[in-house]
């Protein structure tokens, strides 16, 4: 028996990645899903896999009508809705501010911001209704970067602190209803990519090698895997287990917050590159 059989959960960016693994994990748990993912190649290959199931529906976070349709085909396939993963999400590759070039601020700032918060904002919206009337919740992924410096740049980091805010502010308007927390995963091996606004839509946070350059300043050793981090998601979803959680957020950094005292900080660079202080 599993920790959410008989329970119907909506995914966004369910397709790959981190969210693919919260997708095997709940089907592992019971739950029946609809997996919301701007990809219908990989969606197609999900729901061929496991028929009667899942529910696919193809479109963009960043539009609230998009996002209401998937919960609508939710509901009307498995007849309620107890639990919504906001998860879709970009990264931007730690470009720094100063390298950010000031032509594509706008157009970045926009992108990133319309796809990490407006996308979570947008499912909360839509799914509210239906989570009332199941008593049920809305779990986020943050990152560490919603707590720490360093895990992304400027644009990235603000957008998963507003996260944070958010988790705050909803768990506050929809208690006693309906419970949102937020998971934290720190470095993962993953599939995640960049925006379009600076070139970096085709590019997954794959090609870095994270386990090979990160792992060893991990105090936990290693970088997990995607699967690694599926379980704090399936606790949080799990009305027998995190029923006393509203929000909070599960940090799972890898041990980033407690690495102690390290590299100073990361603009050594800018008094060459710009000159030396006159006085």
């Amino acid at each position: 028996m599993g920790a959410l059989d008989g329970e119907v959960v909506l995914i966004s960016g369910g397709a790959s990645g981190l969210g693919r693994a919260i997708v095997e994990r709940f089907l592992e748990e019971g739950a029946q899903l609809a997996v919301f993912d701007r990809s219908a190649e990989r969606l197609a290959e999900l729901a061929a896999e496991h028929p009667d199931r899942i529910e696919a529906v193809v479109g963009d976070v960043r539009a609230f009508a998009d996002n209401q349709r998937a919960v609508d085909a939710c509901v009307a396939r498995f007849g309620k809705l107890d639990c919504a993963i906001g998860n879709a999400g970009i990264w931007d590759y730690s470009t720094s501010l100063d390298d950010l070039p000031t032509d594509r601020i706008d157009a970045a700032f926009d992108e990133l911001f319309h796809v990490n918060v407006k996308g979570y904002l947008n499912l909360a919206k839509a799914a509210l209704p239906a989570l009332v009337r199941s008593s049920g919740a809305v779990i986020f992924t943050v990152s560490n970067a919603g707590f720490d410096p360093g895990g992304g740049g400027p644009l990235y980091t603000a957008s998963k602190h507003a996260v944070v805010g958010l988790i705050r502010q909803l768990a506050y308007e929809f208690a006693p209803a309906v419970r949102v927390n937020g998971v934290a995963p720190g470095p993962i091996d993953t599939d995640l990519r960049g925006p379009q606004a600076l070139g970096l839509a085709e590019k997954s946070i794959a090609s870095i090698n994270l386990p090979g350059t990160a792992g060893h300043a991990m105090p936990i050793g290693f970088v997990p895997a995607t699967a690694d981090y599926a379980g704090g998601y399936v606790f949080l979803a799990s009305r027998r287990d995190s029923r006393p959680a509203t929000g909070g957020v599960v940090k799972l950094d890898a041990g980033i917050a407690v690495r102690g005292i390290g590299r100073a900080s990361a603009g050594g660079g800018l008094h060459e590159k710009y000159g030396q202080a006159t006085t």
